[in-house]
């Protein structure tokens, strides 16, 4: 077995014994943004990382591709620049200018350099740990319709932005320009669509038919307005 299978190995049974979920009365997936770019040299090792963490049920994984790296030779394939502009809000939200790939955050409240695995699954740990806000439910009703019902277990006194996400579950691309010039890399959870679907007073239960596209695969997430922590998240039942 050569290092590359040993290391996969490695880190497979490493995310599986950090993360195991704990015990609790109430759970919901842990959300993991990682903002990377098919230009970035340094974000291969985060994007494997990712493929790790998508195949959790306890983790809703996603993969947003952001522009700033497009200059060095290679155009993203998968970038959108409000992508770039969430990171940037999230880097804004924790008084700080700077913003880098591979950059994980979790639970919307957590920013990770996204290769230090460790750190991610500490962080994760920790979001876990705290005593959920949201009761989120998702409902495919048909290929183009999800059920969304929310309801708050904690009093919140700010509105909140209930956020809709739409990804592709796995892309590969041959990168043929930039600082991954000849580089196959395999993308996991590739966001397509993320927008906020409605503002949400916290008070009464939410009850809403969202839009999706064919068959998507999609999540939803209720996040403190501003770029804030997020209080509850869910992926659709069948």
């Amino acid at each position: 077995m050569n290092r590359v299978m040993i290391a996969a190995v490695v880190m497979s049974g490493l995310v599986g014994w950090l993360c195991a979920p704990q015990a609790r009365a109430e759970t919901a997936p842990v959300v993991v943004e990682l903002f990377t770019s098919q230009g970035c040299a340094a974000c291969p090792p985060a994007d494997r990382f990712l493929e790790e963490l998508a195949a959790r049920d306890d983790v809703i994984a996603l993969g947003l591709h952001v522009d700033y790296w497009d200059y060095i030779g290679w155009t993203d394939s998968f970038a959108k620049p409000e992508f770039t502009d969430r990171q940037r809000r999230y880097a804004l939200a924790a008084a700080s200018s700077k913003v880098y790939t591979p950059e994980m955050v979790i639970g919307g409240i957590e920013r990770v350099k996204g290769n230090r695995v460790m750190r991610v699954v500490d962080a994760i740990r920790r979001v876990r740990a705290q005593a959920p806000a949201v009761r989120v439910s998702l409902e495919r009703r048909d290929p183009t319709t999800l059920h969304l019902a929310a309801e708050s277990l904690l009093a919140i006194p700010e509105p909140l932005d209930v956020k809709l996400v739409e990804y592709i579950p796995r892309r590969h691309v041959t990168i043929e320009a930039g600082e991954n010039e000849g580089r196959d890399v395999t993308y996991a959870n590739v966001v397509t669509r993320l927008e906020i679907v409605e503002r949400w007073d916290g008070r009464s239960n939410l009850d809403l038919a969202l839009d999706v596209a064919r068959d998507a695969q999609a999540a939803v997430f209720v996040q403190r307005a501003g770029q804030g922590r997020i209080l509850g998240s869910a992926r659709p039942v069948q």
